[in-house]
């Protein structure tokens, strides 16, 4: 949410108060900020996508940390050591593993960090006065001008709603 309207609620009720007549208006584009997370507005999480980018690269690090341990063993440089098998898959399994838990902690850090958005220096919300109160006793709900529904007169409904005030996000419409 870079533009729309930013509303200050004073507790957690008022703020879900307002979420859901939000969403029963048809509200699709609006965000939360608060102090911690709030379980009756909180959506599935959305960082899913990266749980299954984790799992693609933990099943290719392990396949490749397999796969080089035949190819050097059993292909490139094969040596028979004290009768065992050029291909012994048994002994092949803690690096695999290993391979698997790197790549997919790696690549888990770097899509987690896209996913976040990160790194992100300065955001819109940070210039509004009294916004650092989003970390210690305050909820905010933010109504991104995208959003389909949206119309000048939505900071009007936030204040019936209960809203202490309401504030401009980013330059005009």
């Amino acid at each position: 949410m870079h533009s729309g309207i930013l509303a200050e609620f004073p507790s957690e009720d008022a703020l879900v108060r307002a979420w859901e007549e939000l969403a029963r208006e048809g509200y699709a584009r609006v965000t939360s900020f608060t102090p911690y997370v709030v379980r009756r507005i909180a959506g599935p999480p959305a960082t899913t996508a990266v749980l299954w980018i984790m799992l693609a690269a933990a099943l290719l690090g392990g396949a490749g940390g397999y796969g080089l341990e035949w190819w050097c063993n059993a292909w490139s440089y094969p040596l028979d050591v004290g009768g065992r098998p050029f291909h012994a898959a048994v002994a092949f399994i803690p690096i695999a593993f290993e391979s698997a838990v790197l790549a997919s902690s790696v690549v888990g850090f770097f899509a987690m960090l896209i996913a976040c958005g990160l790194p992100r220096l300065s955001h819109p919300v940070f210039e509004i006065d009294g916004f650092e109160r989003a970390t210690v006793d305050r909820f905010w709900i933010g109504v991104d001008d995208a959003d389909p529904r949206f119309e000048e007169g939505v900071a009007d409904a936030l204040l019936r709603m209960g809203a202490l005030r309401c504030e401009r996000l980013g330059g005009p419409r």
